[in-house]
Formats: C-alpha cells, structure tokens, sequence
C-alpha cells in the first residue's frame, strides 16, 4: 500500500492578504514546498537525485474549500503556525505524473489541489522520460498504483 508525503509548512506574514488570510496565490507556494521537499528531500533520501535536474509543471488545479489565518494562537514564540500537507502521487505515466495533495489547518482540511508534472532536461530545454529509479520511487505514494 502506498503511503502519503507528509510535510509541515511554516506559514509567513508575506502569506497573507488585507484580510488576514493566507492568499490564495500563496496555497501554490505552500504547495510547491511541500512538493520540493517530496523529490528533493524524500527522493534524494532514496538514492534519487535526478529530480533535480529538472521538473516543470504543466498544470494546476486547486480546491479553496476554507480560509486559512495566521492563526496566532497556534503560534509560539519558537515557532510559527503551519499547515500539514499530505501528498500522494495520482497518475504515472512515461513522461508526466500528477501529484495531489490535501492541505490541512490543525485537523480542518481547507484546500485540494493537483498538479501535473513532466520531467524535463534543462540543459537541452525539451521534455524527458521518468527514470525506473524515477517511476519506482512514485509508486511508492501511488495508492492505484499510478493509473488513476
């Protein structure tokens, strides 16, 4: 069974709008973190550095399905609030992958969102295929086992 990414994103005083509440704008760079994190960190934490050497994005979807404050009571004077973004990769394919995730505020879940990925050689600036190494490691957060 595949297992979710999960990281715990800082939240920042730049995240927020005139209203007090985290931008939508900024859901994509919460997002983005969370997703650097999964194929800098966690692959490279399995031997795979080659995500590094260039993913692109071809699109995105999001869900706004809450507001997300500052939320100074969950703040300490160590550590400002986050957010938990859990991630899991939905459809694999030769040279393409979607990453979902699922943003959360303390136990609330206040936002969906994809994002179709492609593999891409930056030094020649044209679309590449994943790597075995590549496609075994996004299996292991592919729950359908990359077909849905």
């Amino acid at each position: 069974m595949a297992d979710r990414f999960v990281y715990h994103c800082t939240l920042r005083w730049s995240d927020l709008d005139a209203y007090g509440h985290v931008n939508n704008a900024r859901f994509l760079t919460l997002y983005e973190e969370a997703r650097v994190a999964l194929m800098f960190v966690g692959a490279r934490a399995q031997g795979i550095d080659s995500f590094a050497d260039g993913v692109v994005i071809r699109r995105h979807e999001v869900d706004y399905l809450r507001p997300v404050d500052y939320a100074l009571g969950r703040a300490t004077a160590d550590a400002a609030p986050t957010v938990r973004i859990e991630m899991w990769v939905g459809r694999i394919r030769a040279a393409s992958f979607t990453v979902s995730y699922e943003m959360y505020d303390g136990e609330l879940l206040v936002s969906r969102a994809q994002s179709v990925l492609v593999p891409f050689d930056l030094a020649r600036q044209v679309p590449r295929r994943l790597t075995d190494r590549e496609h075994s490691f996004l299996l292991g957060y592919a729950p359908d086992g990359g077909e849905a």
